[in-house]
């Protein structure tokens, strides 16, 4: 029997609220083949408009151990910068992974910045042991938050 597993991340910025999960969270498929073209080779929404119910699938380059990971919107706040989505192909799912969902949380802070709270809950499939996984999960995850925030304090102008 597969068992649940799950982490919990949490990244300070310096960037308000929703400027950062407007470009790491709503808009990375755009951002992401910019600011990390090393490891992201594109992505694209496949379905949708970035609605609840949307598709989206990101190509990754050689760097990464899957070519492609495609994830659906299930929830979505864009007011209180909540959002959580559900690994529906690649990236590990039928591999290793029997499931996978991410919950991601930006909320501001006193100073103007916010701070980002990432859960990720996962079921892994029967016989599959993690080992470094949840560090490079967890590492890729800030990558592409502190990767949005560099971005955001080079173009103040953006995703205003």
């Amino acid at each position: 029997m597969a068992s649940t597993n799950s982490w919990r991340l949490e990244i300070q910025s310096p960037v308000a609220a929703p400027r950062l999960f407007r470009a790491a969270v709503l808009d990375w498929h755009t951002l992401a083949p910019q600011l990390a073209p090393h490891i992201i080779a594109s992505a694209h929404p496949v379905v949708g408009e970035g609605r609840i119910g949307s598709v989206r699938q990101f190509n990754f380059t050689s760097a990464m151990p899957f070519s492609l990971m495609k994830e659906k919107l299930e929830f979505l706040d864009e007011n209180k910068c909540d959002c959580k989505s559900t690994l529906i192909e690649g990236g590990g799912i039928g591999t290793a992974i029997e499931t996978a969902t991410s919950h991601i949380k930006v909320e501001p802070t006193a100073n103007g910045g916010c701070v980002v709270q990432v859960d990720s809950t996962y079921r892994l499939l029967p016989g599959v042991e993690v080992k470094d996984e949840i560090t490079k999960a967890k590492n890729s995850v800030t990558n592409i938050f502190k990767g949005a925030e560099a971005y955001l304090i080079a173009n103040p102008d953006a995703y205003i």
